[in-house]
């Protein structure tokens, strides 16, 4: 029986993995289920699941998370301290589902335990690739990629012949503005933004999806799990969201996995790898969707492409800075204090008035996350929407 935990258990993935979990009950043992703030539904999990431990990361919520789990005999706790108790408890396999770089304390204290560490949040490798990697590789941590394209790749990737792959090919759904021009992007609302054509996401991501700074986080997070240079890493717009991505080889065979836009896919695959379990998805019926269609993305309607380019090509700080000042970026567009192109453009500010030092630890990528975040939160209040 292998032992589960799940970091961000009432967001889409996190509820993705339980669903799985929920069918195989003989197969997982559930330690640690934990949320933001949701109580009532990290309670109604963790009740299902017989969890040993549910832990709000707001403290303010533990309140109602005892209330709803009184008499139940599992462990509830609530804040920072408790939420890196219940990443360390020593879980077999580790669901990283926190959105944000809220996830990359739990996400570090996972991996010194030394189990399986699924990354389906981006943040962590964007912002702290190299301390996240050394310290995998300095506990023995395995990290999984849950991220569908992610997965895609390290379904197709020959890790024993690495010289022999030409190019990794990054898939985008292009998000629900992929064809409006400009000016029409200027009066997008947040309600258009987070409605995503195929995928049923959160809204952060949602949002990052539309902007296609999705696609962005995710050409550094491929740099850095795969030992291909970021210049062999190409993306393309595939409407259908079929094929996930691809790896082309040297003698110009390319491998693609497909699958339906349900995240339960990639989830189960690092659920049960190396081997495979079920999943209650239906077969993909190529017959009934009848085309695939691919093209390449415009920069210049979509320029989170060029500044993750940008931020991967230099290094160092740079994409910690790129994700600090996106999401403060969101979460004002979220809130509607900024408009839809204004995401991109403090982004761009925020690089262009910051750039300390490479951080070769997890408190100096702190540090830096923090001033790019102050910065980009003045940029925020000079907007007008």
């Amino acid at each position: 029986m292998k032992t589960i935990t799940i970091l961000g258990a009432t967001g889409s993935v996190g509820g993705s993995t339980l669903d799985l979990v929920e069918r195989e009950p003989e197969r997982f043992k559930v330690l640690a289920l934990t949320a933001n703030c949701d109580a009532d539904k990290l309670a109604k999990a963790a009740i299902r699941t017989n969890a040993k431990r549910a832990v709000v990361a707001d403290e303010s919520c533990l309140d109602d998370l005892r209330a709803a789990l009184a008499g139940t005999g599992i462990e509830a706790g609530g804040g920072r301290a408790a939420l890196l108790e219940a990443a360390a408890m020593g879980a077999d396999w580790t669901m990283a589902a926190i959105v944000g770089c809220a996830g990359l304390e739990p996400v570090m204290a996972a991996v010194a335990e030394g189990g399986t560490v699924v990354l389906a949040n981006k943040e962590p490798l964007v912002s702290a690739g190299d301390v996240v990697l050394a310290a995998a590789a300095r506990h023995g941590a395995t990290l999984l990629p849950a991220d569908s394209e992610h997965n895609a790749i390290f379904q197709c990737f020959d890790s024993a012949r690495v010289e022999r792959v030409r190019r990794i090919i990054l898939t985008a759904s292009g998000g629900p503005f992929r064809d409006w021009p400009t000016e029409q992007m200027r009066a997008v609302t947040v309600e258009q933004a987070v409605a995503h054509p195929n995928w049923s996401m959160g809204a952060k991501i949602s949002v990052d999806s539309a902007t296609m700074m999705n696609k962005g986080l995710e050409l550094i997070e491929a740099a850095r799990l795969f030992p291909v240079a970021h210049e062999r890493i190409e993306i393309i717009l595939h409407r259908q969201s079929v094929i996930h991505s691809m790896v082309e080889y040297v003698d110009g065979s390319v491998l693609a996995q497909l699958g339906p836009p349900d995240m339960r896919t990639p989830i189960a695959h690092c659920l049960a790898w190396p081997d495979r379990m079920e999943t209650p998805m239906a077969p993909l019926d190529l017959v009934a969707i009848g085309r695939l269609d691919f093209e390449a993305p415009d920069p210049v309607r979509f320029p989170a492409l060029a500044l993750a380019r940008q931020a991967v090509e230099a290094g160092g700080a740079r994409p910690a800075i790129l994700n600090a000042a996106n999401e403060v970026a969101v979460a004002a567009f979220l809130a509607r204090r900024v408009g839809f192109l204004e995401i991109a453009a403090i982004v761009a500010d925020t690089l262009e008035r910051y750039d300390p030092p490479a951080p070769e630890t997890l408190d100096a990528v702190l540090q830096v996350d923090g001033e790019a975040r102050r910065l980009a939160g003045e940029r925020v209040k000079d907007c007008l929407v």
